[in-house]
């Protein structure tokens, strides 16, 4: 498996105000689809789309993205078609918002990895809105391990060994649930931290995540993360 890094420029036709830019970026993504066929049915089927991606860069300080003003857009996927998609045929793709400028491509490494963190809120879908509400922190540690576990198991073909310890601690980095926009509703989550434990597992799992994305709601933006390596590199 390899972790296939997308950095698009992008230029803002108009102001969007940060709330509302992960809405901008899926709407330039899924026209990008429409124009292949499997892609426009994987795009409409519930199934794990294998690729996530990170707000814009430099996030304003105002909140609001600017007109005119060219950002750098990180894509990341597990998936080799995808890979491709992304490196090529998004090229030059347009909306009203956003215009897809330039791509560049690199493969991630793997390398042990002591922490993932998430510069995205990790999200649960339910009607309660938010995990707290129906679920003890051992299910939603729980949830994130079988979450993993699952996507690994329908990317590879193979049936993962669950017998072992994904992340010794995990942290929570803010104190009330971040809101995220999605269509008419608000979705609420958290940034976390997963410190990983040694077991080639977890290892594997940790790493997948770095272009599957944690959680839900991946191909809209959520449950993106980056990682620290042994050696104090960060990526």
């Amino acid at each position: 498996m390899k972790v296939i890094q997308i950095r698009v420029k992008v230029l803002l036709k108009e102001n969007v105000e940060v709330d509302d830019i992960q809405s901008k970026v899926c709407g330039v993504i899924d026209y990008s689809f429409s124009k292949r066929e499997a892609l426009l049915k994987m795009h409409n089927t519930n199934m794990y789309k294998f690729y996530c991606f990170d707000l814009p860069y430099p996030v304003e300080v105002g909140k609001v993205y600017k007109k005119n003003k060219v950002y750098t857009l990180t894509i990341r996927t597990i998936d080799l078609n995808l890979g491709e998609f992304f490196s090529n045929s998004l090229l030059h793709t347009e909306t009203d918002f956003i215009k897809i400028l330039s791509s560049e491509v690199k493969i991630i490494p793997q390398k042990h990895i002591e922490k993932i963190y998430s510069l995205t809120p990790a999200i649960i879908k339910n009607e309660s809105g938010y995990w707290r509400d129906i679920m003890s922190i051992d299910d939603y540690e729980r949830r994130i391990k079988e979450n993993l576990i699952k996507k690994y198991n329908t990317i590879t073909g193979e049936k993962m060994d669950e017998d072992f310890r994904l992340f010794s601690k995990i942290d929570f980095k803010n104190r009330k649930p971040i809101s995220v926009k999605y269509k008419n509703i608000k979705l609420l989550g958290d940034k976390i931290n997963l410190y990983i434990t040694d077991d080639i597992r977890a290892q594997n799992l940790a790493y997948m995540s770095l272009g599957a994305g944690i959680m839900e709601m991946n191909s809209r933006g959520c449950g993106f993360v980056n990682c620290k390596f042994l050696k104090n590199e960060e990526y």
